[in-house]
């Protein structure tokens, strides 16, 4: 008896899902502004925080990418105005974004909270974080690696990529810039 009960009203809720579910006709009022290097802007400098990747660099900190178009390297500087690293552009090999979405502070505090269905709460509650990544080939130890930077925005971020791989002269690849193989 209970199973044909929970299975009749499975087929109900399916039932009225497909019944009373209406499809929407597309909105071609809206005109979309499609992002093609054209209507890129080049950037002088990007506030970032670096979240590691670089080797015997591990300390997270807030600063900023520079670019070195004469010496054709970035730089990372930190909140003090101090070189930490930098990456010659022909060390480049993928530059792309990569985005995650994680609980927010307040999602994880709503979360703790002790009366029941409070954590089913916080659960909704998350936020979208942008990030920059940089491959790299080191060849001075044959190694490669990945740098990643957290950026405020996706607008900066798609802007960053566009700098990054136009000065570095690679080969724009969908979101994202690569270096071909030289055979």
């Amino acid at each position: 008896m209970k199973r044909s009960a929970t299975l009749f009203f499975a087929i109900t809720m399916v039932f009225t899902a497909f019944a009373f579910a209406q499809v929407r006709p597309a909105d071609r009022s809206k005109s979309t502004v499609v992002t093609t290097p054209e209507n890129r802007e080049m950037l002088e400098s990007i506030e970032v925080k670096y979240m590691g990747g670089l080797f015997g660099y591990s300390k997270k900190e807030h600063g900023t990418i520079k670019f070195d178009d004469i010496n054709e390297r970035l730089g990372f500087y930190g909140e003090d105005g101090k070189e930490r690293f930098s990456v010659p552009y022909n060390a480049l090999v993928v530059v792309f974004p990569s985005q995650k979405k994680v609980r927010s502070g307040t999602g994880r505090a709503v979360g703790a909270i002790p009366i029941p269905g409070a954590a089913i709460g916080g659960l909704f509650m998350k936020k979208k974080k942008n990030y920059l990544v940089l491959n790299y080939s080191d060849q001075d130890v044959d190694a490669q690696g990945a740098i990643n930077f957290l950026v405020d925005t996706p607008e900066l971020l798609f802007d960053s990529i566009f700098t990054i791989g136009e000065k570095a002269e690679m080969v724009q690849r969908g979101d994202s810039y690569i270096r071909k193989k030289q055979y």
